[in-house]
């Protein structure tokens, strides 16, 4: 090899197995070998193919070289300097090892004949590294792991802080059921139109993912179809994005009929752009005699599928849609005010909800936990009622490809008389979301509906963080230990039925609460509160 390589000025590589066949042979250029394409298998601990390739100047391994063998997951990788003679001078060499910071070991430079002969014992080592690792990591969690990556530009650092959105983040993953090996977070000036990160920190991340036995990357953002192809060729790994995560946790609890075709739905359209074509053997020709192709091509069937199942679920959900509106409908006759509870998600909205009407509607301490609309009725005094209505928890830059699955919601909330702005008051990052969950609701028209904000979970805040929250017109509350509950029912029993409005069909004033009816009213809509206090 050395003698060839010498004569040519090329490298030259071969990929020997632990058997001693050669499967790959390479001639590259003065500077680089290019690897063929192996089989792609993630769940192999090593590949059992050590590359030998020559260098023509000296040099010891490159970065190209410790990128390839921890990558590819090879046994060991050698690289062979050689003289002026043509013969070879030194030999280079680095291993995989699990447990080790790097996740290689680079050994001593050899001189030819002066190589270790303990080549099975060293592969027997390796393997039993990884081994004990792959041991420690299933007692530990038994859940996938996956290396999270946030890419950040001077624009988005304004609207949110890095540490912000990754901490939300690792929350996303906590209820997907994802272990967390490692997190990158990279500040850029723009963003990789090829990569989000560029090629050569996807290489470097890719590397922190095999040394954390990482089988996924997460990203922060949505990724392009062509993004994440070129990621997953570069890193080799599973790439997911903050849509496919959401959409997953969405999949996870969406209970009613409703929600799960909602759901379906949006899953179907991100889909439907990230379809790509693998064989190009059945490819269309152009059309007219003598080139017409012989059929449609694997991409077009499957997208051809989706549409067709995307039309489907569209019929079955209008039909839904117009069920909702005959109880929309039958719920506007009754006139009993709707209050509804909107927030960020895992504000505490679902726990506030059984905590005002004694209820057990299912409360967890994680994203996205209630994805159906849930309603129940509360009974005041002087026969008065009022309907509250749980709903989806708002997150930060949710994606289009999600709007669909909080349609039942919305469609609820255009209806509500007032609405109680759930805030988790010892969130950190806690006015960053109310100003998300305001943009939203103005974003959707529903800034017309009185909004009472309900600080929630002040029972962990200390006396000067509750004297400031006390400033604003505005409840502080615990759900979980039912502190201001009562002051939160009098000052909704307040907005809804003290403020100046009337039921349909009345052409009295409310004697009960002496207020003068101002004119005549939409029938179901409240007016803003008479001077209520928070």
């Amino acid at each position: 090899m050395c003698e060839l390589s010498h004569a040519i000025g090329r490298q030259i590589g071969a990929l020997v197995d632990r058997a001693g066949h050669v499967q790959h042979l390479m001639v590259g250029d003065a500077v680089r070998i290019y690897i063929p394409d192996l089989e792609r298998n993630r769940a192999a601990r090593l590949r059992e193919l050590r590359l030998i390739h020559t260098h023509l100047r000296g040099e010891g391994l490159s970065q190209e070289d410790l990128y390839d063998l921890t990558l590819l997951r090879l046994d060991y990788v050698t690289a062979i300097t050689i003289d002026a003679d043509g013969m070879p001078d030194r030999f280079f060499s680095a291993h995989l090892m699990g447990g080790v910071a790097r996740g290689y070991v680079l050994e001593e430079p050899a001189a030819p004949g002066r190589l270790p002969e303990n080549f099975r014992e060293v592969l027997q080592e390796i393997e039993n590294s990884y081994r004990v690792e792959e041991l420690q990591l299933k007692k530990a969690s038994g859940l996938p792991r996956a290396l999270l990556v946030g890419v950040y530009t001077p624009e988005m650092r304004r609207r949110r802080s890095p540490e912000d959105s990754q901490a939300e983040l690792r929350e996303l993953c906590r209820t997907a059921g994802v272990e967390i090996a490692g997190e990158v977070i990279q500040r850029r000036p723009n963003l990789d139109p090829m990569t989000l990160i560029g090629s050569g920190k996807a290489r470097e991340v890719s590397i922190e993912a095999v040394q954390k036995n990482a089988e996924m990357m997460i990203f922060d953002l949505e990724l392009s179809p062509s993004q994440a192809r070129r990621l997953s060729q570069i890193t080799d790994l599973k790439i997911i994005d903050r849509t496919q995560l959401i959409l997953d946790i969405f999949a996870r609890n969406a209970k009613s009929r409703d929600g799960k075709l909602q759901v379906e739905l949006a899953q179907l359209a991100y889909l439907k752009g990230r379809l790509s074509e693998t064989d190009d053997n059945m490819s269309r020709l152009t059309g007219g005699i003598g080139g017409r192709g012989p059929g449609e091509t694997k991409l077009e069937i499957g997208r051809r599928r989706v549409n067709e199942k995307i039309a489907r679920l569209e019929e079955e959900l209008k039909g839904l849609r117009k069920r909702r509106e005959l109880n929309r409908r039958t719920r506007g006759r009754s006139d009993i005010p709707i209050v509804s509870i909107v927030g960020y998600t895992n504000a505490g909205k679902s726990t506030l909800l059984n905590a005002l009407t004694r209820s057990e509607v299912f409360a967890e301490n994680r994203l996205f936990a209630t994805l159906d609309p849930t309603t129940r009725r509360i009974r005041f005094p002087k026969e008065r009622e009022i309907i509250l209505a749980d709903t989806v928890g708002f997150i930060h830059d949710l994606p289009p490809a999600l709007s669909r699955a909080f349609q039942a919601t919305l469609e609820e909330l255009a209806d509500s008389h007032l609405l109680l702005h759930c805030i988790d008051a010892a969130d950190p990052a806690r006015d960053q979301k109310i100003a998300a969950v305001e943009d939203i609701l103005a974003t959707l028209q529903l800034g017309a509906i009185p909004c009472l904000r309900v600080y929630n979970k002040c029972d962990l805040l200390d006396e000067e963080a509750r004297q400031f929250l006390a400033r604003g017109d505005a409840v502080q509350v615990s759900a979980a230990s039912r502190q201001g509950l009562e002051e939160l029912m009098q000052i909704i029993e307040g907005r809804v039925f003290e403020a100046p409005w009337k039921k349909t069909g009345e052409g009295a004033p409310d004697t009960e609460s002496g207020i003068e009816d101002p004119g005549q009213r939409d029938g179901t809509r409240i007016g803003p509160a008479a001077g209520i206090a928070g």
